[in-house]
Parts: C-alpha cells; sequence; structure tokens
C-alpha cells in the first residue's frame, strides 16, 4: 500500500472500492466509477490514476478508464482519448487532460482533489 493514510480515509469514507497496484509505477484503481447517466455508453467504469513520483506533492497527470467509454448517441470518443495505456493486463482509455499543476497545493490536494478535476472533465467531455 503507497496511499498516504489521508487519502486511503478519504476513499473508505466514500465508500469506493479501490485497489492499489504497483506495476512499474503506482496505479490507483478505483472500481465502478459513476459516470453521467445518459453521456457515456456505460454508467459505469473502472478508473485508473497512475501517481507520479512525489505524490503527493506533485499532482497525477491524465486518467484511464476500463472499459473504454464512449460518448452517446453516437458513440464516438471524446476529445484526447484515442490512445491506450496497458496496465494489470488491461487496455485503459487514457483521457489526456492536463491540469494546471501550479494549482496544485502541496500538504493540502491529494485524491481527492483530483477525483473532483475528473468529474468536471468527464461531465464537460465533448
Amino acid at each position: 500500500m503507497f496511499l498516504p493514510e489521508f487519502d486511503r480515509d478519504y476513499l473508505n469514507e466514500k465508500r469506493f472500492v479501490f485497489r492499489e497496484v504497483t506495476e512499474n509505477q503506482k496505479g490507483l484503481i478505483i472500481q465502478d466509477w459513476n459516470l453521467p447517466k445518459g453521456k457515456f455508453n456505460h454508467e459505469k467504469a473502472d478508473l485508473l490514476i497512475l501517481l507520479p513520483p512525489g505524490y503527493p506533492d506533485t499532482p497525477p497527470d491524465m486518467f484511464y478508464f476500463f472499459p473504454p467509454i464512449l460518448l452517446m448517441p453516437l458513440n464516438r470518443p471524446a476529445r484526447a482519448t484515442e490512445s491506450i495505456q496497458t496496465f494489470e493486463g488491461k487496455n485503459w482509455q487514457r483521457w489526456s487532460r492536463h491540469f494546471d499543476a501550479s494549482q496544485w497545493r502541496s500538504g493540502i490536494d491529494g485524491i481527492h482533489t483530483y477525483l473532483k478535476r475528473i468529474e468536471e472533465a468527464v461531465k464537460i467531455a465533448g
């Protein structure tokens, strides 16, 4: 287990089912992440966040879904989601979203902050 205790406490408090996986990189997998209803071809998908060296002082960059999700009604990918990342034997859909690292507050921000950014990115995806 590599997550800071405050991240693990947050995930448990919110009742997320998650795993910490080390496979060349440290990856947090949240199972059955809820997606906006009616927006994608799935209502839930597993969410992968690869944690950079230096986390939690350094923010994560990009996130990944399995299975890949497509925008409805045309079943088309959202912008900048065409790349694949193999992790734990699965091909994850990379969401290339780069949040402003200068807004990351060392000692304050963590997974709770990053999940809010992911929620917003998925909500406005087009």
